[in-house]
């Protein structure tokens, strides 16, 4: 599990670029290895790979600073939002400097008749809720972690709400980046639309920190919904599952959440979350919209589900009920690591076009039987993302090769179904190899050459993402 780290790239700080950072940024340039360990460290399978110091900025300028002494020094720059992120986006594989961004966390600008709201990096999505729930208004994007919102925007985020509100790519507004040479940009104003220039929002969305800094950001929000309700289905196989959500998104209810977790999935859950669900394969639904329309959507869903061998729905109406499904759902990945104590977690995720959906997931089911670790299948099903957790021994060499071979049978499956490699997790070390066969080397090139463009030092973030040589 340690083949990727090659010590012959990391780049250390001369004694003159350590002196010039430590009379800029003082007790906030920290190289205890306390904290450079823990910034080593994120919730992939991957062995602590720590940066050489550690930095918490506290406005644009310090950040600024630290690019430039970082493109100075030709020494890698980190950022660092909560360290939630499963492919190893925020490990220092060539050393250098993270930034952590825990300090800039303040909610800059709530413009509720636009519905967008600007933020500094390090707010948390649940804070920022938290924050503009008097204006009636809230923000859908909620992947598994109490992620940071700087760090939703740089891995393109997603979760449970995707099918209705889509992904951080179709909610982030307008960006402030700090480029290699310390500059400040401004991607584009907060108008609902233009035609003026390259898009360089979308190009920074999704950059996992390989193009530049992420030091503010706009997003758009909606309002609370008049009714929300939830439901549970259980299904007595996987594939009568899935097919359930095919055809309910092929009729066009506008649902706003529907999940999949197969039955080992649901075992962990109620053994975390101290639940008593029924333990087969199983949908949870929300419905959003007016009384009447929440009822309509339930009436048809809840038909769809019975014809595919769909048991009745367990209702959940109350909020205090709605909010405990939703947050054992969202600690699935913590659920699933007590099935092994002691195991690390490989998660890997794929996305395909919802007509191949119910194939992917039997097929990839079928791979997992007989592994000789647990794992679990759970998923945004309704836009046809779906990921695997497989709890291996950190020790077992065996144990990493087969789930590395069920990954990559996985996402091989998936591109030649015309789909992706990763529909939410993002690329950082772990999906790097599949970009050539998911985009084709032409394109893989034009991204090199972009990255060559904004960063001809490779400091941000290096060896994640886009691999610097061909």
């Amino acid at each position: 599990m340690v083949s990727f780290i090659n010590q012959s790239t990391r780049r250390t700080l001369s004694q003159e670029g350590l002196a010039s950072f430590q009379a800029h940024f003082g007790d906030r340039f920290i190289t205890s290895d306390a904290v450079r360990q823990h910034h080593g460290t994120d919730e992939s399978p991957y062995p602590v790979c720590p940066p050489e110091a550690v930095i918490f900025p506290r406005t644009i300028d310090d950040v600024v600073a630290a690019v430039r002494l970082c493109n100075k020094y030709k020494v890698p720059i980190i950022p660092f939002g909560i360290g939630s992120s499963l492919e190893g986006h925020v490990l220092a594989i060539e050393g250098g400097v993270t930034l952590d961004f825990a300090e800039m966390n303040k909610v800059l600008a709530i413009n509720a008749e636009d519905f967008t709201v600007t933020v500094e990096p390090g707010v948390i999505r649940t804070q920022l809720n938290d924050e503009i729930r008097h204006t009636g208004l809230f923000f859908p994007i909620d992947p598994g972690a109490h992620a940071s919102i700087g760090g939703m925007t740089a891995t393109r985020a997603s979760g449970t709400n995707a099918v209705r509100y889509g992904t951080m790519r179709e909610n982030v507004v307008s960006l402030k980046v700090v480029t290699a040479d310390g500059d400040v940009i401004r991607t584009s104003s907060r108008a609902r639309k233009s035609s003026a220039g390259y898009d360089l929002t979308r190009l920074f969305v999704g950059s996992e920190g390989t193009l530049g800094i992420i030091v503010e950001v706009t997003v758009r929000v909606y309002p609370q919904p008049e009714a929300v309700t939830a439901a549970i289905c259980n299904f007595p196989s996987l594939t009568a599952a899935v097919q359930s959500v095919i055809e309910i998104m092929q009729s066009g209810v506008a649902i706003a959440r529907v999940e999949f977790m197969d039955e080992r999935a649901v075992n962990a859950v109620n053994r975390y979350s101290k639940l008593g669900l029924k333990e087969t394969p199983l949908l949870l639904f929300e419905f959003h919209g007016s009384q009447t329309g929440v009822q309509e959507q339930a009436e048809i869903v809840q038909e769809i589900a019975r014809d595919n061998g769909g048991m009745d729905f367990e209702w959940a109406e109350r909020p205090e009920d709605r909010t405990r499904l939703w947050t054992a759902r969202h600690n699935s990945h913590y659920s699933g690591l007590q099935l092994r104590p002691g195991s690390r977690s490989v998660a890997t995720d794929v996305c395909v076009p919802i007509s191949r959906l119910a194939e992917c997931v039997t097929q990839t089911a079928e791979d997992l039987e007989g592994m000789p670790f647990p794992y679990t299948i759970v998923g945004h099903v309704g836009d046809g993302n779906f990921h695997v957790q497989m709890l291996i021994d950190p020790d077992s060499e065996d144990e990493w090769q087969k789930s590395e071979h069920i990954n990559r049978r996985l996402v091989t499956r998936a591109i030649q179904m015309d789909g992706t490699c990763s529909g939410e997790h993002g690329v950082g070390i772990h999906k790097m190899e599949f970009l050539k066969e998911e985009h084709g080397e032409a394109a893989l090139n034009l991204m090199r050459l972009i990255k060559h463009t904004y960063d001809p030092n490779n400091i941000f973030n290096p060896g994640k993402l886009v691999s610097w040589q061909a």
